[in-house]
């Protein structure tokens, strides 16, 4: 899932290089945390957070194959 994110991700950034996806795995979940360059935060986001929320509903979605909760947090530097 984690490699998803990343092609997603650096498809929709100016700054593909930037792009750091690091994954938290637990016992029922996995969190993914995203950085990416500043200039780029709101490609990721999107208008009122409709990219965001697209690229969660496919992680769920992949995440009910799986039997795992995939969460998706958007960090600022």
């Amino acid at each position: 899932m984690k490699e998803l994110v990343e092609f997603i991700v650096k498809s929709l950034v100016d700054n593909p290089d930037a792009v750091n996806l690091k994954e938290v795995e637990g016992e029922k979940a996995s969190i993914l945390e995203l950085r990416v360059d500043q200039s780029d935060l709101g490609k990721v986001i999107g208008k009122q957070g409709r990219t965001a929320k697209a690229i969660r509903t496919i992680l769920n979605a992949s995440g009910v194959k799986c039997g795992k909760k995939v969460v998706l947090e958007i960090l600022e530097d």
